[in-house]
């Protein structure tokens, strides 16, 4: 048989477990989540800086490629492949952010229930309004994303055109307007998500304000980040184009 007091500690300890197992109140689980949420973006933002120089690399080869006549064809072709092996990697670049968003959101969906357990009616309206801002970015996002890989898809068949030496003039023209209207797309697209992303962090730091969680921010640490293509590559991109139109080469 157990002694009492030693039955009695033994419902006590147990009693302590259990309000340490639950005894985190619902704003700091939203906090929790929504930490866990910036951690997850850290692949998003290792993927923004090599993306830029994999733009700015075909930049200078599509301009060396536009400034070829038909006579150095076999340098045409030698940099078109080169332009699609860089366009590959874009692609495996955008793939990797894009998994590192949707595991993010992933986490963040799950302080939904938890938004409308919040007992006060002012913590619990900041926290909604976050939740709907960080819920536009992602669908933003994802706008972004297919955006890119249009533009991506559009550069792809180029490249492959100027390896026919059989191109018709006309044909190239007409695909470099659809080329530049993707352009303008994820610019536009971009600087969407780049002002939801600013939106939410301004939100999110009303909202731990409001429930009284204390926290320091880091502009490289804890807050998502932007995107870093800001469409002065695309711009560049366009003007080329708009070059090579003219040259008629």
């Amino acid at each position: 048989m157990v002694p009492k007091k030693s039955l009695f500690f033994g419902l006590l300890i147990l009693m302590i477990i259990l309000s340490g197992c639950t005894g985190a109140s619902t704003s700091e689980k939203i906090y929790n989540h929504l930490e866990k949420a910036v951690e997850l973006e850290q692949s998003f933002e290792k993927q923004q800086d090599p993306i830029v120089e994999l733009e700015q690399e075909e930049q200078e080869i599509y301009s060396q490629v536009i400034d070829l006549s038909m006579e150095e064809f076999d340098k045409i072709k030698k940099l078109s492949d080169k332009a699609l092996d860089n366009i590959e990697t874009r692609k495996e670049k955008i793939n990797s952010e894009k998994e590192s968003i949707d595991a993010s959101k992933k986490e963040f969906t799950n302080i939904d229930d938890m938004v409308g357990n919040l007992e006060e009616e002012e913590v619990r309206k900041k926290a909604d309004d976050m939740y709907q801002a960080m819920m536009d970015r992602y669908g933003a996002y994802d706008k972004l994303h297919n955006a890119y890989s249009d533009s991506l898809k559009l550069e792809e068949e180029l490249y492959k055109m100027l390896k026919k030496e059989d191109l018709e003039q006309e044909k190239v023209s007409n695909h470099i307007s659809k080329l530049n209207e993707s352009y303008q797309k994820v610019i536009d697209t971009n600087k969407t998500f780049n002002k939801l992303t600013t939106e939410y962090n301004t939100l999110k730091q009303k909202f731990y304000k409001a429930a009284g969680i204390e926290v320091e921010y880091d502009e490289d640490t804890q807050k998502e980040k932007q995107n870093n293509k800001d469409g002065s590559n695309e711009s560049d991109k366009k003007n080329e184009s708009d070059q090579k139109e003219e040259s008629g080469e």
